[in-house]
């Protein structure tokens, strides 16, 4: 599930009146920042026009079966989120994004997910909080599951708007607003690599953990194997910066992996398992070279390939960890969002994705990762506990200042710190009454405070970043893991690796 703390929008003061169902639906993709395909989006309203508050997104569940408990999930998460972060939210506005099926019309589409907005509806109003429009958009035309009027809302839908016709199209390319495309989108620059580039991948990850285990099982060779990796990836990182801009982002990726072979990242690949090594490289993300380690780790990402689909989630969450560094926090959500898919139980992907919900600012992890980057001795894990620490820490005091500000604002409810809304007010419909209540979201500005004296503790770090990647390296720049854990907190023993057992098909393995 994706919840939201930044301002998707309009920044400075403008407003967008959206009047009817029609101006909802065509909003939502500048409300969000991309188009939501396949998706459940939920946005609280607050106050007697609607403001807009928290919102959030999941993926719509593949079996009905699944539908009653995701909808009272979903409709919990929101109000109490709300609840928390400032004050119980007056009403909900609804969207369903799926395209249809193979074989489906639109209009099918539609009615085959109209039990699930319906369950939706009954699960916000068993809160007490209405759901005050619910729209499916599929096709290219959207539908009202509330509006009975037919000239608004007929029953073969009605067409969007073309891109850029809208009255929050026209706001937003004023204000310099852009859409990033569609979530489908956004999540294939993660996806591993097809046929045959993938059987060539697959078999330079068999090799590099044939080569690299027995070394690594070999404690006294541990400790080399990590600074090879780390050696492999400084290397790496200088290359990719080094590379020209691509303005196109399918032609980026693909001189991307033009940029690594496959014994490269399989060795890089192996080596991220490793704990320590992950930690060590997620420090290098400053602002000369966060593009750069953003782009090899989405490349890393996509050559997690065949039965090693499940390795992806280090350099998954790497890259999620970086763009939300970087101020990126659509991107973070994608990356550290499909980390997560890929392994549930991986610790690392778990508290940031979190803390980025939540709202905690990054500058307090990088300062934590530094501390324990600087304390390189104790447990493979020892940073993954310290990060959780942290970001627990900070969400109790997050908690107070909301408390605090509920009684101190009298009048003036926080918005919640879910995903933000952009700034649009509502007005009188210029439709039926029946067609719902209008939404209003007002500017969400995040403070702007500014690195403090904190981010002096990783000056020294900062400056010698590229020292520190530039470890040995073994014969042709390979790499591997060292002291392998669990992610998820599922320790193995020190230095052991994760391993794959063949088991009659190609590829299986196991974890320990």
């Amino acid at each position: 599930m994706t919840r939201h703390n930044e301002a998707a929008g309009l920044p400075g003061e403008d407003q967008v009146t959206l009047r009817s169902p029609a101006e909802l639906a065509d909003a939502l993709p500048y409300v969000l920042g991309f188009q939501p395909d396949d998706s459940i989006v939920m946005i609280a309203l607050h106050g007697a026009r609607g403001r807009f508050g928290g919102r959030l997104r999941l993926g719509i569940p593949r079996g009905p079966e699944e539908w009653p408990e995701v909808c009272d999930q979903l409709a919990e998460c929101l109000i109490s989120g709300s609840e928390r972060r400032g004050v119980r939210p007056d009403g909900v506005v609804l969207f369903l994004c799926q395209e249809p099926a193979e074989g489906e019309s639109a209009q099918e589409a539609m009615e085959r997910l109209r039990p699930l907005a319906q369950r939706l509806r009954i699960a916000c109003g068993g809160l007490e909080v209405p759901v005050f429009e619910a729209l499916c958009i599929s096709g290219g035309r959207f539908w009202s599951y509330v509006c009975p009027d037919r000239r608004c809302c007929p029953p073969e839908g009605v067409p969007l708007a073309l891109p850029g016709t809208s009255v929050m199209a026209a706001a937003a390319t004023f204000a310099g607003v852009q859409v990033r495309g569609s979530l489908r989108e956004m999540e294939a620059r993660l996806a591993p690599l097809g046929a045959p580039r993938a059987d060539v991948q697959e078999r330079a990850l068999d090799a590099a953990g044939a080569d690299l285990v027995p070394r690594i099982l070999d404690g006294a060779g541990s400790a080399t194997v990590r600074a090879q990796t780390l050696g492999l990836v400084g290397r790496m990182l200088d290359t990719f910066q080094a590379a020209p801009p691509v303005a196109d982002a399918c032609a980026a990726d693909l001189r991307d992996d033009g940029l690594l072979d496959d014994q490269e990242a399989a060795a890089m690949i192996i080596g991220l398992q490793d704990r320590r090594t992950r930690d060590r490289v997620a420090g290098w993300m400053e602002d000369a070279d966060a593009d750069a380690a953003l782009r090899l780790w989405r490349a890393l990402a996509r050559r997690c390939v065949g039965s090693y689909g499940e390795h992806a989630a280090a350099p998954l969450t790497l890259a999620g960890w970086v763009a939300w560094s970087a101020g990126d926090e659509l991107m973070a959500r994608v990356a550290l969002g499909r980390a997560l898919r890929v392994d549930p139980d991986y610790l690392f992907a778990r508290l940031l994705h979190q803390a980025c919900n939540e709202g905690v600012h990054p500058k307090l992890l990088r300062q934590c990762l530094r501390r324990e980057d600087s304390e390189r001795s104790g447990p493979a894990d020892r940073a993954d506990r310290a990060v959780h620490a942290a970001v627990h820490a900070e969400l109790e005091r997050l908690g107070d200042l909301a408390a605090a500000e509920r009684l101190g604002v009298a009048g003036a409810p926080a918005e919640t710190a879910m995903e933000m809304a952009g700034p649009v007010e509502s007005a009188e419909p210029a439709v039926s009454a029946d067609c719902g209540e209008v939404a209003e979201a007002e500017e969400w500005e995040e403070s702007g405070e500014s690195e403090d004296s904190g981010e002096a503790e990783g000056q020294t770090e900062r400056e010698s970043a590229r020292e520190r990647r530039s470890g040995p390296a073994g014969p042709g720049g390979r790499s591997g893991p060292a002291g392998t854990s669990a992610p998820g907190g599922r320790r193995r023993p020190e230095g052991r690796p994760r391993t794959r057992r063949r088991t009659g098909g190609r590829g299986t393995r196991s974890r320990r």
